[in-house]
């Protein structure tokens, strides 16, 4: 496949080698590889790491508790040295970069998402190479996406890529852990992230970054979804990056869905967590997946946590298994009182009323 627009995620453990400090030679090499790309017109986005280790490097390790406020001391000490790195070493192929700093309040929202976007197109539209991190020095537990596999993802989603690179410290996903097991076999393809797949999840080896294995499986599902090929491989293989841009096969392959997302269906599959779900009965499941139809209230069973008009939640089928995501149209409280009625029951229930649906199909997506 010909892919155009790519957005390369540089884990921790990648961009210093498993070491404490970066390894400016390795940076310097993958800057060479997204250069040779460039050249030939291809769209390129960084997805960095390693602020925050950077900035335990910058102060020299100080030996203080591993608080939020000191991690986040730490992010704001290291993100602009590390800006700086990425600006010297693409400044030696004429390359401008241009910083984004997101949490997940820039995407939750949806004027905020689009002016992320926008500012995202701008920059490739200007050939100017995007280096984006999370904002971790100010991003709250409530706003942090909390990892830079799903803030990659994200980033896929917001610039409509068609190549996700997840750069890490193993060459892909196994068969089993292949740290304890020699028999484990790297799965060349995955087509479905189902449960056996995720289980075969294990943790970060260096333990200097926040995602493991398990955060690159649900950053392929977001990234598939919206369009883009995603591949897990080792940022230490040779020439990794234009081996795969090339359609080599290197690494674990995740395809993109055949159907990709439209843009608002993007916007709330990436966005927000769910605050709550709805648990529908079997013959609401039908409606939804084989008559394409929205979620009225007569199918709803049970309405789990607490939301507002406006949040994203979840649908689970009578089996509690999680079938669609979608924006409510009516808070929890509101679902407590007419779940189980007809649409022509609402107003008289609740003595208002925002419409016959709970979630409508144009704000639904299934999984």
């Amino acid at each position: 496949m010909e892919y155009q627009r790519i957005v390369v995620k540089l884990g921790t453990s990648v961009l210093t080698g498993g070491s404490p400090e970066l390894d400016h030679p390795h940076m310097v090499e993958l800057v060479r590889q997204c250069a040779k790309l460039y050249r030939l017109g291809k769209d390129i986005i960084i997805c960095t790491s390693g602020a925050i280790a950077v900035g335990r490097h910058r102060l020299g390790f100080p030996d203080i508790p591993n608080t939020v406020a000191n991690k986040q001391m730490f992010a704001a000490v290291g993100q602009s040295r590390l800006m700086q790195m990425w600006e010297r070493y693409f400044e030696i192929y004429g390359i401008h970069v241009g910083q984004m700093l997101l949490t997940r309040a820039d995407v939750t929202n949806r004027k905020r998402y689009l002016n992320a976007r926008d500012t995202l197109l701008t920059l490739l539209d200007n050939r100017i190479v995007p280096v984006i991190n999370e904002n971790d020095a100010v991003a709250t537990e409530e706003i942090k996406v909390g990892d830079n596999d799903n803030l990659s993802a994200l980033v896929s989603t917001l610039a409509e890529a068609d190549l996700l690179l997840l750069l890490t410290d193993q060459p892909g996903l196994f068969t089993a852990d292949p740290r304890t097991n020699p028999d484990a076999e790297l799965i060349p393809e995955v087509h479905k992230i189902d449960e056996t797949v995720k289980a075969l999840a294990g943790g970060s080896v260096s333990g200097l970054g926040v995602g493991g294995m398990a955060t690159k499986l649900q950053a392929a599902d977001v990234a598939r979804r919206a369009g883009a090929d995603v591949v897990i491989a080792a940022g230490s293989a040779p020439n990794v990056i234009a081996r795969i841009a090339g359609g080599e096969p290197v690494g674990t392959r995740f395809p993109a869905l055949e159907n990709p997302l439209e843009n608002r269906k993007r916007w709330i599959f990436a966005g927000r967590k769910p605050q709550g779900c709805v648990r529908i009965d079997a013959g609401a499941v039908r409606a939804l997946l084989e008559n394409g139809r929205s979620l009225l209230p007569a199918g709803i069973t049970a309405v789990i946590g607490t939301f507002t008009r406006g949040d994203t939640i979840c649908i689970e089928g009578p089996d509690g298994k999680e079938l669609a995501r979608g924006i409510a149209r009516y808070t929890s409280s509101d679902l407590h009182q007419i779940a189980g009625l007809h649409s022509d029951q609402i107003e008289g229930e609740l003595g208002y009323g925002y419409g016959s649906v709970v979630v409508h199909r144009n704000d639904l997506i299934l999984l």
